[in-house]
């Protein structure tokens, strides 16, 4: 259940992204179905990649305080949007800048969105004790 809504608010974070950048754009009647393939892309490329991408790059994350994994994030954006583009799915980012605007977004409503379900699911918890 939990992942279900996680991907629900993945789905919404990339709406809002594609409608705040205007880098980040849509090509498709069925919408809904491309931000929630994205939504699964974007989950996958952060799983499996993201990490690998930190651990190579550990020494600039170190020498840049901790800035540089926001480039990580712009470039594992990038790329689960040229896999989404690979596969058909109709998602399209036009550049590394607006990758990494929409990523920023999508990080910055996920975590909103999941520190409210944290706080929400945890006071639940709590009452059934």
């Amino acid at each position: 259940m939990k992942l279900l809504i996680r991907w629900v608010v993945s789905t919404l974070a990339l709406f809002a992204a594609a409608y705040l950048v205007p880098g980040i754009r849509v090509e498709d009647p069925n919408a809904w179905m491309v931000y929630a393939m994205m939504a699964l892309i974007l989950g996958l490329v952060n799983a499996i990649i993201r990490p690998l991408l930190k651990l190579l790059s550990c020494p600039l994350i170190i020498l840049t305080l901790g800035i540089f994994v926001l480039v990580i994030n712009g470039a594992s954006f990038l790329l689960a949007a040229r896999i989404a583009e690979i596969l058909g799915v109709g998602f399209f980012v036009d550049d590394f800048w607006s990758a990494l605007l929409g990523a920023l977004i999508v990080s910055v409503i996920s975590i909103f969105f999941n520190i409210f379900l944290k706080d929400r699911s945890e006071g639940i918890r709590t009452v059934h004790k």
